[in-house]
């Protein structure tokens, strides 16, 4: 059996993309993904991929790298709440940054992103 696994930061983004704006559970049905830049080339330093919104305002920035995206959400995240397996929480001031590693790990990164606008 080959097991397949999503490691391109810009593939991983548009699932990222995909999962938020195909979930309308609160407080997701509040989140939408703005000012998206389909073509974004990947960058070992990250290239803006789309801005995301909570109620219109924008909150947070996806950026794109060949092997990860990152999601960096303005915000607090509780030092008790755990990132699932292939994700990596940076916790700084006023800012969570999230790296998402591979596909299979973007619905933790949605679950990160609840936590973090439950908080606000």
């Amino acid at each position: 059996m080959v097991e397949d696994r999503i490691t391109n930061g810009k593939r991983i983004a548009q699932l990222l993309a995909s999962e938020l704006t195909g979930l309308v559970t609160a407080p997701l049905d509040r989140i939408t993904v703005v000012d998206s830049t389909p073509d974004a080339e990947p960058t070992p330093d990250g290239t803006e991929a789309y801005g995301v919104a909570l109620d219109g305002e924008r909150i947070g920035t996806v950026t794109v790298s060949p092997d990860h995206a990152t999601l960096s959400v303005r915000g607090e995240l509780s030092t008790e709440v755990e990132p699932a397996s292939g994700l990596t929480v940076d916790r700084a001031a006023e800012t969570v940054q999230i790296r998402v590693d591979t596909g299979a790990a973007v619905k933790g990164a949605v679950d990160l992103l609840v936590s973090i606008v439950s908080e606000s």
